[in-house]
């Protein structure tokens, strides 16, 4: 590690020399982590991030084509039969692994804790986490094999989250086959490009975005351990959805069968002004536009037949060829800022609070990886049967829509 004069120097290049502003008030313990703090970061890599002609401006100048789309509802029964033989001799040799996302709080809910340990109030109330791994076990039950599942955490949480796990035994899952990794964590930074200080000794960091799933696997090893295992195709989902159903045979037979290297669950939006991504070929290339930066005539454009053209809504169940993530992981994705109201200190100690954004969060779009994928599927399912997100207190997607939702699937299942 640079001792102080090592380190003034060094910041002094990259005009960032505020970080130290406060050493002198430091104690030493407190002084050395900020050292290591600083040590940390790529300062290169904030350079070219804050430099970028594109870092805080979103592209709206694209053209969107609809991609080609399977509902999984209208497949013949010799297809499905077929898909379903291939998927399951999949999962029964252990060729499929799961990735969730965990690295989220759960303040939106009023939750102080990761969000996987938010307990949904069901008739038996339930974590998040549970209820996940109840579906793994159900594959165990079918197959009698455990799948590879990898939880990704983040700086903030991953310490509870293991401990949560560990606390309920894993939830009866085999703990061998569980590997919980931490996402990456960039500054935030001015609207100048200077980083900030959380406190007097700490740097502001915050996550890299979805986007950092790629960098993450790869820095952990676990794109090189999926490939030792044997592992073809990872399917990544979102913790805060509790019909996610990432083991999905039919899904995975189509990807083999049709050597297809990124397979891309949707659902039909329900509204032209629904809040959610939607995917397409964006110049040719797979990938999922937001709904902040879908263009209004296209969101409301309309097939002869009068329905959405661009109707596919992506919910985050993603499943990628092992090969395409190794070819992902091996590339630079770009950042995008997102301007955020943030509370921060000043470079003379005063602490910066303000009603309007004075900040910019950079991160990457998982989004920008599929689009590095030779061919792709869209895979359409019932959202009533796969889409029960829990990202809000009250209101849309709140515990209390998604547990209605929960409850009528499994009544119907039954």
């Amino acid at each position: 590690m640079r001792n102080y004069n090592e380190t003034l120097e060094m910041l002094e290049k990259y005009n960032q020399v505020h970080l130290l502003n406060f050493y002198n008030e430091l104690t030493a313990d407190e002084q050395n982590a900020l050292l290591q703090d600083i040590e940390s970061i790529d300062f290169d890599e904030i350079n070219n991030i804050v430099n970028s002609k594109d870092a805080n401006d979103k592209a709206t100048n694209f053209e969107l084509k609809p991609m080609e789309t399977i509902d999984k509802y209208s497949l013949s029964q010799n297809d499905k039969e077929k898909y379903q033989i291939i998927g399951d001799e999949l999962i029964k040799n252990k060729k499929v692994a799961v990735c969730t996302m965990a690295g989220g709080q759960g303040s939106r809910l009023g939750h102080n804790g990761p969000k996987g340990t938010f307990i949904v109030p069901l008739k038996e109330p339930k974590s998040i986490f549970q209820i996940a791994t109840e579906h793994l076990l159900e594959v165990y039950k079918k197959y009698g094999v455990y799948v590879y599942w990898y939880i990704m955490t983040s700086e903030d949480n991953d310490a509870v989250t293991k401990q949560f796990f560990e606390d309920n035994n894993y939830f009866g899952y085999s703990k061998d086959y569980i590997k919980f990794f931490k996402q990456g964590e960039l500054p935030l930074t001015d609207f100048e490009g200077k980083i900030l200080l959380q406190n007097k000794h700490k740097i502001f960091k915050a996550a890299n975005g979805n986007g950092g799933i790629f960098k993450a696997l790869e820095d952990n090893n676990i794109i090189n351990e999926l490939k030792a295992n044997g592992v073809e195709y990872l399917a990544t989902c979102n913790v805060d959805n509790i019909l996610i159903k990432p083991v999905d045979s039919i899904m995975f037979g189509v990807l083999k069968e049709k050597n297809i290297e990124i397979g891309i669950k949707s659902v039909i939006k329900r509204d032209p002004a629904e809040r959610v991504g939607v995917c397409g070929l964006k110049d040719g290339r797979p990938s999922v536009i937001e709904y902040i930066d879908l263009p209004k005539d296209l969101a409301e454009a309309r097939n002869e037949d009068g329905t959405l053209k661009f109707a596919e809504a992506h919910f985050g169940s993603n499943y990628l060829s092992v090969k395409l993530l190794d070819k992902i992981a091996n590339q630079k994705l770009p950042y995008h800022g997102a301007k955020k109201k943030n509370n921060y200190m000043g470079e003379n100690g005063e602490l910066i609070i303000s009603n309007e954004v004075n900040s910019i969060k950079h991160e990457m779009f998982i989004f920008d990886g599929f689009e590095m994928a030779e061919n792709a599927i869209v895979f359409r399912v019932k959202r009533e049967e796969e889409f029960a997100p829990i990202k809000n207190k009250e209101g849309e997607d709140s515990p209390e829509t998604a547990v209605k939702m929960y409850g009528e699937y499994f009544e119907k299942t039954k």
